[in-house]
């Protein structure tokens, strides 16, 4: 199983803090079966500084201990890359990272909506043969104010990730649901944990597996395992053909 989204190298954004934590954060993981991670330190978000240099050497470090230690467990280079104009000029020059050295962007959006010009980046991404990942888009406020959205945004040729931990309900009962409509309606391609610790934001990797399996998503598991995989080997991701996601009551309000 491959992790897709990672936080944890240490010292560079608010994921794991100490070399120490981050060899505590992969021995869990091997005790999950997680057979890969995808470190995705944040690039370009306001409030982290971005340094390709510090990434790279703490990247080496971790993989360098991981073969020390012969875990079964492979890490890989990424980032969780902040929306921005200078974005894809920024990825073609590699002052931005996609994962796993493929063509996939995760593309962290702010929390609190979807800018105007989103769409342009997601075309001007598209055109320079990068794939962006929307990252967890069941926590972006306009996607749960308004998912369709979120199909628009895939529509211009941009695909969706889910946290392990929003499917398992860590983050309530409303993200929760608001996960498994967008798993329902077709609108989610790829699975991750998002871990930036061991206490209040762990994997959960194998939780939220588990809802989905009593659930009897049997299929969007498969799908997730699979797309997950597909991305460390820069193959095509399985897309499903999006469906009509129900409408609560208080939708009429943001029409």
């Amino acid at each position: 199983m491959i992790d897709t989204h990672a936080h944890i190298l240490p010292g560079l954004d608010d994921g794991a803090e100490t070399m120490e934590e981050t060899k505590r954060m992969l021995e869990k993981a091997v005790e999950e079966q997680i057979t890969g991670i995808i470190a995705t330190p944040h690039a370009y978000h306001p409030q982290f500084e971005t340094n390709l240099a510090a990434l790279h050497h703490k990247l080496q470090a971790v993989q360098n201990w991981v073969a020390e230690q012969e875990l079964p467990i492979q890490i890989y280079s990424g980032q969780e890359c902040r929306l921005s104009e200078k974005l894809p000029e920024r990825l073609k020059t590699r002052q931005a990272l996609t994962l796993a050295n493929s063509r996939y962007v995760l593309l962290e959006l702010p929390s609190a909506g979807i800018p105007a010009y989103t769409i342009n980046i997601i075309q001007q991404l598209i055109m320079d043969n990068y794939v962006p990942i929307i990252a967890h888009a069941e926590r972006n406020q306009g996607i749960i104010e308004k998912p369709e959205r979120l199909e628009r945004l895939l529509l211009h040729g941009a695909l969706a990730q889910v946290t392990a931990g929003s499917v398992a309900g860590s983050f309530g009962k409303a993200i929760q649901r608001m996960a498994l409509n967008l798993i329902d309606a077709n609108l989610i391609h790829v699975y991750g944990s998002d871990i930036h610790n061991l206490t209040k934001r762990t994997f959960l990797f194998n939780e939220g597996l588990d809802v989905l399996e009593k659930k009897k998503r049997h299929e969007m598991i498969d799908i997730f395992l699979e797309n997950n995989e597909r991305i460390v080997r820069n193959e095509n991701l399985y897309v499903l053909e999006p469906q009509s996601i129900p409408k609560p009551k208080w939708w009429n309000i943001f029409e």
